[in-house]
């Protein structure tokens, strides 16, 4: 045995929209057995594969379009407009588990939309969320990840900007000054989600505690590659690790401090067995 002593990141785990949206589904699954999801009802494999094992039925957009008198589950990251009307052409039941932070965005761009403003989107292309971001433009808003895709010559002197909820607020901000330092006026928006945006200084803090750091995380997830990278400029002994079976004893020293940390799509349970593991080398 090598006396590790591991502790677990407190703050990681699931965020608040993701709690909703798994409490929503596991109620209407005991009560019926069954619920169809449109999409992975979170970015982590073994949450998803412990789900379907309780009845829930994961679909794309193509299966919806033969569906009927169903009930399907909305995620977090929300849906298009598109989405709705499908629904009631095909009598479905919606249970709308989007993340009211999301729900708050999607209002405000579809207001900037109809106001005729030019809309930038600052986020990941093909991300849930951001498809569900452009559905309120009849897909007409511009997104970007990077400052470096758009032309700035060409761009209107006049624009409103935009965020996906999760990404870095340092980022966004450098991004608007760009555009201010180009003879752009930028109506700005700060829409992201600051339970998720401050896991960034919390887990700097925390992984600078320990000898070596496991970052446990979905392989899907966008929050958690941004995250473990986090993790890994400040201590480079971070290991990624997506189940138990992926720790290898060769990583920790006798005595070892070890912290565990994840992702807001990480569950909780997870990072448990991640240390009972961990405590058996």
């Amino acid at each position: 045995m090598k006396n590790l002593q591991v502790d677990i990141d407190q703050h990681s785990g699931f965020c608040f929209g993701v709690v909703y949206a798994i409490e929503m589904a596991e109620e209407i699954l005991d009560q019926e057995g069954y619920l169809y999801c449109l999409g992975d009802i979170v970015h982590n494999d073994e949450e998803v594969k412990r789900l379907t094992q309780k009845g829930l039925k994961i679909i794309d957009h193509g299966d919806l379009y033969g569906l009927k008198d169903e009930k399907v589950l909305i995620r977090a990251h929300g849906e298009p407009p598109s989405t709705y009307q499908l629904a009631i052409q095909n009598n479905l039941t919606l249970i709308d588990a989007s993340c009211p932070v999301v729900l708050k965005l999607q209002n405000r761009i579809k207001n900037s939309f109809d106001k005729e403003e030019p809309i930038y989107i600052y986020g990941k292309h093909g991300h849930a969320e951001v498809i569900g971001l452009l559905g309120q433009t009849n897909n007409e808003a511009v997104v970007f990840q990077d400052i470096n895709e758009l032309d700035l010559p060409s761009l209107p002197k006049n624009l409103t900007l935009y965020s996906q909820t999760t990404k870095s607020t340092d980022k966004f901000y450098e991004i608007n000054q760009t555009l201010r330092e180009n003879g752009i006026s930028v109506n700005t928006n700060d829409t992201i989600c600051r339970q998720v945006s401050n896991r960034d200084k919390e887990l700097r803090e925390f992984v600078s505690r320990f000898d070596k750091v496991i970052f446990v995380s979905g392989t899907k997830s966008s929050n958690g590659k941004v995250l473990f990278n986090v993790c890994k400029e400040r201590n480079s002994n971070t290991y990624f690790v997506s189940n138990p079976n992926e720790l290898e004893e060769a990583w920790f020293n006798f005595g070892d401090r070890v912290g565990i940390c994840g992702a807001t799509s990480t569950p909780m349970w997870l990072m448990e067995q991640v240390r009972e593991r961990i405590l058996t080398f």
